[in-house]
Formats: C-alpha cells, sequence, structure tokens
C-alpha cells in the first residue's frame, strides 16, 4: 500500500521575496504542521528525528510514470470528508496542494530596474540601411587610397613599357617575325614561371615581396631598354631570321620575359591579396568598388601610357623616347617602394598579418638556389602543386569561366580584328576609334560592376555580364555569318555590336574577380592566381596557334565561331554553378542575397 508524505511548504511568492538573504540553518517542521493522508484501516506511521541537518537544502519528491486521477487531488480548504470517497484498494495516494501555492505570481528574471542593466539591452541590431553602409564602408579607406597611388604609379609606366617595346622593335626590322617572337616566348614564361612565383609570394612576407618584384621589374625593364638602344645605334638592317639569333635578342627575350612575369606577379598581389585586406572580405560593396577603381586606374594608365609614348615618339627618336621611358622607371621605383610602405601604416600593419602555413611541397630554400638539379625538380613540384591547387579551389567553376573567355581572341581589339578590319577596308582611324571604345566600355564597366552587386549581389552580377556578353556575340556572329558584313554599314552593325559585348566582359573581368578574392584562401592566393594566369596564357596561345593555322582573312569566319562558343561555355558553367551550390558556397557567400535566409535553391533553404 503507497504511502507519501507531503509537508506544507511556504507560498513561492514569500520564497522570492525573502531569496536574497540566505538561510543559515533549515528550522524543524512542527508536527502540527506536518499533515499524513492515509488509507483507512491502515496505522499512524512512526515519528523518527532526523539524523542530519543540511544547510539551505530544499528536498522535493516527484512521481513519474504513473497514473494519477486528478479529481482525488485537494487542496487544503476542501473538507476532509471528500477523502472517504476513496477505494481502501487505491495504492496512489492524495497529495495536498496548499491553494497559495497556485496563486503565485510568476517570475520576472528582468525587473523593471535592472532592465536599462541588462544583457538583453545591450545587442547591438543594425537596421538594413546601416547593414548597406557598413558593407560599402572599406575596412581601411586610407590605406585603400594609397593602394590606388600604387596602382597608378606602377599602371603608369607598366603601360608604356607594353606600347613601348612593341614601337621600338618594329622599327629594328619591318618584319613581324621579332615581335612575335618575343610575345610568343613572353607567354611561354607565364605559363611556366607565374605558378613558381606565386608560390615564392605565399612564402615570404607581403613587403618584402612586393619590393622585390619591383626591383626586378624595374631591372629587367632598364635591361630591355639598353638591348635595344644597342640594336638601335649599332646592328645595321639584316634579315629577321638573323635578328632574333642575336645575342642581343636572346637577351632581350629574357628580360622582357622576367619584366612580364614579375608584372603579374605584382597585379595578383594587388588585386586578390592586398585590395581583399584592405577594403575587406566580408565587405562586398566596398571591394567591388575597389575592384572597380582598380580596373578603372589601368585601364585609364593603358591610354595614357600608349598616348604619352606615342606623342615623344612624333617629336624625338626613338633612342631619346626610350631614354626618357628609362628615366621615369627609376624615378617610380622609390616612389613605388615608399608608398607600400605607407599603406602598412595606414592600415594599422595589415599587410604584416601572418598567412597560414601551407601544406604539401615546401618552397625554395637557401641551400635550393645553388643547385641547378634542385631548382628545376622543386619548380616542377611547385608547378605540379599550383595545377592541383587550382582544381580543389572552392570557386573553381568561376574560375574556368574566367579562362574560357581568353579563347575569345577574334572577337576582341587585338592583331586578328585589326587584320580583318584591314582587309575590309577600313581606315586606321576607324580602328583606333574601335578600340578605344573597347576601351571606354571597359572604364564605363567600372562604375555598372559595383552598382550590379550593390543591386543584385555578387554572384549574380557576375551571371549578368557573362549572359550579355554571349547574347551580344551571338548576334554579331550571325550578321557576321550572313555575309552581310561585305557592306559598310553591316560592317559597323557587327563592330558596334562587339564594342557593346566588351560591357559585359569587363563586368564579369571585375566580378569574376570579386569571386576569387572571396573563395580563395589567403595562404594560397598567389599560388592559385598566377596559376589561373598561366592556363588563361595557356588558352591565348592555343588560339593563336589555331590563327596561325588558318593564317587567311577569309578564315575569319570560323575563328569568330571558336570564339563566341567559348564566351557561350563559360556563361554555361558559371550558371551551373550558380544553379546548384554546395553548402560551402552558402558559407563563403553568406552575405550575398542569393545566399540569404529567405532564398530557397532548389530544394534546399540557404
Amino acid at each position: 500500500m503507497g504511502l507519501v508524505i507531503i509537508s506544507s511548504r511556504p507560498p513561492i511568492s514569500s520564497f522570492l521575496q525573502s531569496r536574497s538573504s540566505r538561510i543559515s540553518r533549515t528550522p524543524p517542521v512542527s508536527s502540527r504542521s506536518r499533515r499524513w493522508i492515509l488509507a483507512p484501516g491502515s496505522p499512524l506511521p512512526p515519528v523518527r528525528r532526523p539524523i542530519f541537518r543540511l544547510k539551505n537544502f530544499i528536498s522535493n519528491c516527484s512521481i513519474t510514470n504513473v497514473d494519477i486521477d486528478t479529481e482525488s487531488i485537494t487542496t487544503e480548504d476542501q473538507g476532509q470528508g471528500d477523502l472517504s470517497s476513496l477505494s481502501s484498494c487505491c495504492s496512489i495516494p492524495v497529495v495536498h496542494i496548499t491553494q497559495d501555492i497556485l496563486d503565485a505570481q510568476p517570475l520576472n528574471l528582468v525587473t523593471e530596474e535592472n532592465y536599462k542593466t541588462s544583457l538583453f539591452t545591450t545587442l547591438p541590431v543594425l537596421s538594413e540601411e546601416e547593414q548597406v553602409a557598413l558593407s560599402a564602408t572599406p575596412a581601411h579607406p586610407a590605406g585603400l587610397y594609397a593602394l590606388y597611388a600604387i596602382c597608378s604609379a606602377g599602371n603608369l609606366v607598366e603601360q608604356l613599357w607594353n606600347f613601348a617595346w612593341p614601337a621600338a622593335v618594329a622599327i629594328l626590322h619591318p618584319s613581324l617575325l621579332p615581335v612575335a617572337v618575343l610575345g610568343f616566348f613572353t607567354k611561354l614564361a607565364i605559363c611556366v614561371g607565374s605558378p613558381l612565383v606565386g608560390d615564392l609570394m605565399d612564402s615570404f612576407p607581403r613587403i618584402p615581396a612586393y619590393y622585390s618584384l619591383n626591383i626586378v621589374q624595374t631591372i629587367a625593364q632598364l635591361l630591355s631598354v639598353a638591348m635595344i638602344i644597342h640594336a638601335l645605334k649599332t646592328i645595321p638592317h639584316s634579315p629577321a631570321s638573323a635578328v632574333i639569333l642575336q645575342p642581343w635578342f636572346i637577351v632581350l627575350v629574357l628580360a622582357g620575359a622576367i619584366e612580364r612575369v614579375a608584372g603579374l606577379a605584382l597585379g595578383v598581389t594587388v588585386e586578390r591579396d592586398w585590395v581583399v585586406l584592405l577594403a575587406g572580405a566580408n565587405r562586398p560593396i566596398a571591394l567591388a568598388q575597389a575592384n572597380a577603381m582598380l580596373n578603372r586606374i589601368d585601364l585609364l594608365c593603358e591610354i595614357a601610357g600608349a598616348s604619352l609614348f606615342g606623342i615623344l615618339l612624333s617629336k624625338y627618336d626613338p633612342v631619346t623616347c626610350l631614354k626618357l621611358a628609362s628615366g621615369l622607371m627609376i624615378f617610380a621605383l622609390p616612389v613605388l617602394i615608399l608608398l607600400g610602405q605607407l599603406i602598412n601604416k595606414l592600415s594599422s600593419g595589415v599587410l604584416d598579418s601572418f598567412r597560414l602555413p601551407q601544406t604539401g611541397v615546401n618552397s625554395f630554400k637557401a641551400d635550393a638556389l645553388l643547385n641547378p638539379w634542385r631548382i628545376v625538380q622543386k619548380g616542377l613540384d611547385v608547378i605540379k602543386r599550383g595545377w592541383l591547387e587550382y582544381k580543389q579551389q572552392p570557386v573553381l567553376p568561376a574560375s574556368v569561366a574566367y579562362v574560357f573567355l581568353y579563347f575569345n581572341v577574334a572577337l576582341a581589339p587585338g592583331a586578328i580584328m585589326t587584320a580583318f578590319l584591314t582587309h575590309h577596308g577600313i581606315s586606321p582611324s576607324i580602328i583606333g576609334g574601335f578600340s578605344g571604345l573597347c576601351a571606354f566600355m571597359g572604364v564605363s564597366a567600372t562604375f555598372m560592376s559595383a552598382a550590379l552587386v550593390k543591386e543584385f549581389g555578387v554572384l549574380k552580377a557576375g551571371a549578368a555580364g557573362l549572359i550579355f556578353q554571349s547574347s551580344l556575340l551571338m548576334i554579331a556572329v550571325a550578321v557576321l555569318l550572313s555575309g552581310s558584313v561585305s557592306r559598310q554599314n553591316s560592317l559597323y552593325v557587327f563592330l558596334y555590336l562587339v564594342v557593346l559585348s566588351r560591357l559585359g566582359h569587363m563586368s564579369y573581368d571585375i566580378v569574376g574577380t570579386q569571386i576569387l578574392q572571396t573563395g580563395i584562401p589567403t595562404n594560397k592566393a598567389n599560388l592559385i592566381g598566377t596559376t589561373e594566369i598561366s592556363i588563361a596564357s595557356l588558352a591565348e596561345l592555343v588560339m593563336l596557334g589555331v590563327a596561325i593555322l588558318a593564317n587567311d582573312v577569309s578564315h575569319f569566319g570560323f575563328l569568330a565561331i571558336l570564339s563566341v562558343s567559348s564566351v557561350i561555355c563559360a556563361t554555361w558553367i558559371f550558371c551551373q554553378w550558380l544553379a546548384n551550390p554546395t553548402d560551402e558556397h552558402r558559407k563563403l557567400f553568406n552575405f550575398d542575397p542569393q545566399f540569404g535566409p529567405n532564398v530557397r535553391i532548389g530544394n534546399s533553404s540557404a
């Protein structure tokens, strides 16, 4: 026969009011305050004196997994006569509940007095406008402005030299063979040497590596200037095959290859690493605006550098122009070094931040530099690791789409398009205007891309740029294949569509850079970035090889089909990646509206 002892307890409200004062010992319960509820016919239980007393201890008895008749629960005010209705065989006791327990007030942890100091009131909650404003504010605005100054000075010298050396080499010999040989070995050096330089950049501190690359690039430029001036002064006119076998030309090829690899490594350092640290990887609008500004500076410097050297070349002889260009290179070197140090100071030393240690093959060591076989072995290992890291990057489809755009050599301003327009009797002024309009579209894209990122997010902005470019190029190829380009007006329509397509191309170039900045780990940014440039240069080499085989202008339509097909493939790859995201992509781009809390993609919610 079950028996439960229920002792009356003070009301909860009284206990809450006196909870601040501790009771040193529990007072004994009097026999009059103890109530026993027994089944009829049961003897009274013996009363035992407690053996131990525990301070601040409140015992609670509970019964689980039993069925209790709730109608048998009675309060203190109810009569004892109600208890006679219980069956004598009832094994469940009647529980005595004091009525004031049921009337107790709810527990309020946050009162009016401590509301102002409550933890819940100190959590900041930003409004939507404040979140947008924070996303558009760079993490280190002063350092970002100094970075713009570095890009302006460095790109001006680099773009001037990129225009100067082909013009100067073309003066040496009327054939295109010397310029083509220099360009071929430059692309080959980029394919082979870019992953190697990227690994070295990831292994060394940022500021010393930046200084070293600037010094190497300036020395290579000055050496190239010296070789060209030597050739202009002393080398008589000779066949093109004899020119490319001269020692000075071999030195010029090596110096040009080193200069281009160093320049691309500096570009990757600024575009994939430094700008992310200064603008903030978790501030997409600020990062998009910074990328747009960098591209804007690059395009303006391209126009200014070519115009400046062209003006000099029209007024002075080539040797004097090259000497002035070398003076500009020497003057720019200390400026770039001082600005690099200034960036680090203005950004509170963010460029000194620690990179995670790399896994796999270690970078070059001092003893390896003295062993040529070790250099070759390490170089091959780094190239292999660069390709492996490139394939394992989280944003590989976006990078592959970026590489596919480099197959578009026919429907873009360049040598092939220039030859095609010249064959159709277009004047050089119109050809120059075509190139200038393409550059102007690039500048316009720098403004448009930031607005697209702010409106649609970085991922949808990239898709919009690719779709816009592929759509216009498909129409342009349709006009070309229709045969109507033989008429002047139709040819202008074709060129107009190509010019407009550059708006989408440059938009994805900017947005794609931001996607890669976000997705690539910091400790592998230079290695993966230079490997990507190496693969893109390989794509250009493949298309140039096809153009060499199909060197007749009548085959331009075939090259145009290959070019637009590559752009369509790039669009399809990126859109497929965007439509089928993984959890890792949602984590990387959790700030993007594409993966916002209220967006559902497929069968899974972001």
